[in-house]
């Protein structure tokens, strides 16, 4: 289990509550037609269906308990793992804690899926403190198709941090049942430690160039890069050092195509880091350049967020290997942890406790004014569980001027609107219960987008950086933005700029019936092309012997 130190420095600001319209207002909904208000049985567009098959939540969940993101059933989870395509079936394993909070130390929890948005849980696939090298730690998991560390062609082969009295090693674990049950290799550790504190997370891949694996390794302000022929023996290569950014976790290297053109791939750095620095959280920055099969060189730009809310961390990413290579290159899956260390046990779940992941991910490369960006939206798998969107009128909101929208039983829906103001500012208001609210907005005289929870039901009892608003530099597009935010139970996910800039944020309120609610600032803002699609609900198949 990792930890980090994280203040940030970010100015806060309280977000305005909605006010009623007076009667110039009123006018106004007249002059522009504004048709999403509290309207008239005549002019009222339908809404989605609370009631439809799917949409109802099941009656014995706890009021936080995400209808389409992952948890466990019980006990605490946290860092994800890349899944692996075996059979037609994603196999993805999260770290666990089932002795939470009276114990310590994390195994790896298995999950699986056909659509990365409907899972079935699988156990424990990793046991802790069974070989006498401490508890499981973030790695990879990958198919040996060559056989080339001797367990036979098709083995999983997990790599892994295991730390023992503080010393950090990585293990090797074998898995001859397709990924479900691994065992500790006899030769464990297969990289001692040199002697250093922070010297973890092994991300591993087949460099097929190069022709050998290859391991990044996060050792406090660098990565480390290691080969072998085998996953047994390992050599070092060279390090990427960074500055400002605290102890590096969690990395990730890759090759993407720049708008899909496989004449332009470029490699990608990632590594959960702390943006204290930067008046930001602990996140997931990237760097952009070059690999050679032993060492990374990046382009000189200097590193990139890949999502500028609080609670997107330790995310890995990966592409399916049953797409040619062009298509491979030009778009690949992510998934982050949705929580941070700042306040990661102080959520109001009681069943379960850790947070979520957050949603499968589509991550791109693209040209953005000259600078390779990654960019991210919902992977179109959510279509899985996606009713039908109920398109909303178009309207112009005024200063402080409210429209209400119906949202799902499910609480589980999906927004997407475009939005235009000369120096006004939109705000999306997710109503949490008793008057408590979580914001997404777009500032356009700021020219950013932002998510806020200083004012959600918990925010009060929550540490300084839980009620932070978190911001990112978007531009407009001929005068628009573009948001495209999904709801569920404990999070909101935003997407704006059509996927220039991602915000994920967790967010808890009260029990009951939940609200959507729109609202202009300063100067009239007009949203346009608005539809709102409910979620339909995806419990997590469990065999009823795990609880």
């Amino acid at each position: 289990m990792h930890t980090q130190n994280t203040r940030s420095a970010a100015p806060r600001r309280r977000l305005l509550v909605a006010v009623v319209a007076a009667a110039a207002a009123v006018l106004l909904v007249v002059a522009f037609a504004v048709a999403l208000s509290q309207r008239t049985e005549t002019d009222a567009a339908p809404s989605p269906s609370p009631t439809a098959h799917g949409y109802e939540r099941p009656a014995d969940w706890s009021p936080h308990r995400p209808a389409v993101h992952l948890t466990p059933a019980e006990n605490w989870m946290n860092d994800p793992q890349k899944p692996f395509l075996l059979d037609g079936v994603w196999h993805y394993y999260y770290l666990y804690n089932a002795d939470y909070p009276d114990g310590n130390g994390t195994a790896w929890y298995h999950a699986t899926s056909t659509d990365l948005v409907n899972w079935s849980d699988e156990g424990v696939a990793i046991d802790k403190y069974t070989n006498g090298l401490g508890d499981i730690w973030t790695g990879t998991a990958v198919v040996d198709e060559k056989n080339t560390a001797g367990f036979g062609e098709g083995a999983v082969i997990a790599l892994v941090t295991q730390q023992v009295d503080g010393v950090q090693r990585q293990s090797l674990f074998v898995s001859r049942d397709g990924g479900y049950r691994f065992e500790s290799f006899e030769g464990n550790p297969v990289m001692d430690n040199p002697g250093v504190a922070d010297w973890r997370d092994p991300r591993v891949f087949w460099d097929d160039a190069a022709g050998h694996w290859v391991m990044a390794l996060a050792e406090h302000d660098r990565i480390g890069f290691y080969t072998s022929p085998n996953l047994r023996d390992w050599t070092y290569t060279s390090d990427f050092a960074t500055t400002g950014l605290g102890v590096l976790e969690c990395p990730d290297l890759f090759p993407m195509a720049v708008d899909g053109d496989p004449d332009q791939v470029r490699w990608v750095l990632v590594a959960g880091a702390n943006g204290a620095a930067e008046g930001k959280t602990t996140g997931t920055a990237y760097w952009v350049g070059e690999w050679d099969g032993e060492r990374f060189t990046a382009d000189g730009t200097g590193h990139q967020w890949m999502d500028h809310g609080p609670d997107y961390y330790a995310a890995v990413t990966w592409d399916d290997p049953r797409l040619d290579e062009t298509e491979r290159l030009a778009s690949r899956y992510g998934i982050g942890w949705m929580n941070n260390w700042a306040y990661a046990g102080k959520f109001p779940t009681e069943d379960w406790h850790g947070g979520s992941d957050s949603l499968v991910r589509t991550i791109t490369l693209r040209d953005d004014d000259g600078r390779a960006t990654l960019h991210s939206s919902p992977a179109p798998e959510l279509d899985a569980v996606a009713g039908d969107p109920e398109s909303l009128d178009d309207a112009r909101l005024a200063d402080g001027e409210t429209v209400d929208v119906t949202v799902p039983a499910s609480g589980a829906y999906r927004l997407r609107l475009d939005a235009a103001s000369p120096a006004g500012e939109l705000r999306v208001k997710v109503l949490t219960g008793d008057g408590s609210f979580a914001t997404v907005g777009y500032d356009f005289e700021a020219r950013s987008v932002f998510v806020a929870r200083d004012a959600d039901a918990v925010a009060g009892t929550m540490p300084d950086a839980y009620r932070e608003v978190r911001t990112a530099a978007v531009e407009p597009v001929d005068g628009r933005i573009t948001l495209d935010i999904v709801v569920d139970a404990a999070s909101i996910e935003v997407f704006a700029g059509d996927g220039r800039a991602a915000l994920t944020m967790a967010t808890f309120g009260t029990a009951g019936a939940r609200g959507l609610q729109l609202e202009g600032a300063r100067e009239a803002v007009a949203v346009t092309g608005a539809s709102l699609t409910p979620l339909r609900v995806a419990p997590v198949e469990r065999d009823a012997s795990r609880g």
